[in-house]
């Protein structure tokens, strides 16, 4: 397959017009204090807001390193929400990236511009999460390590879960906590173990990556100056 032929189209924001409820996970280093508010740090992968996962042990790898940590579970309403759902390809790749600020050398153009305003005006973002494995792969193709060729193929070599990211406070007030749950001394040695194991897992992957795809597809610093083909 060629890089050319990898770009996925992203679908506008769309409004779920049915009642529909998801399950979903939140890990919080000191707990949940107040009403629930899209308040994350700038520089996360869709933007400030309030992430949710389908996979609960992501957000506890996470937060595994905080006496005080709590693991969340949610009940969400998505109808009457405008969600933006992003597949997994190179889109998903570069609105990272661009969340990741790892585009500012290329502020205003095109491609920067495209990223910029993708999800304005939706309540929330739906996209896979680019967990500890995928994390490691992301920053080697953010680096130049790595072509599109080999981080597509990547995507498929991973199971990722999906993460849901409230925007807005109309998204935040359909979220309701089901349980919360503080993690013991015990739960969270067991979970850096895990999360280091998960992050050598990915280490060894994107090697052999790496070295499969080697001479195909584009890089990073390419693709952000000549743009998506």
């Amino acid at each position: 397959m060629k890089s050319s032929e990898m770009t996925e189209e992203i679908c506008s924001c769309h409004i779920i017009s049915t009642n529909e409820l998801v399950t979903l996970y939140h890990g919080s280093k000191s707990g949940i204090h107040g009403a629930i508010a899209p308040v994350s740090r700038e520089r996360c992968d869709f933007g400030k807001g309030f992430y949710m996962g389908t996979d609960r042990s992501q957000p506890l790898t996470l937060i595994c390193n905080y006496p005080a940590a709590k693991i969340y579970t949610l009940e969400v309403d998505l109808s009457d929400l405008r969600i933006l759902d992003v597949e997994a390809g190179l889109d998903w790749a570069l609105l990272i990236a661009y969340h990741r600020g790892k585009m500012e050398s290329i502020k205003h153009s095109e491609i920067y511009e495209r990223y910029a305003n993708l999800g304005k005006g939706c309540d929330m973002i739906i996209g896979y999460i680019a967990n500890d494995r995928m994390f490691v792969v992301l920053d080697r193709f953010f680096n130049g390590e790595i072509t599109d060729l080999a981080l597509i193929n990547s995507l498929s070599a991973l199971k990722l879960g999906k993460q849901y990211v409230a925007l807005t406070a109309t998204a935040c007030k359909k979220i309701k906590i089901l349980e919360e749950k503080a993690l013991t001394e015990e739960n969270r040695a067991k979970l850096k173990q895990d999360s280091e194991a998960n992050r050598f897992k990915g280490i060894a992957m994107a090697d052999e990556i790496c070295r499969q795809y080697r001479r195909e597809g584009r890089f990073f610093d390419e693709i952000v100056t000549e743009g998506i083909r």
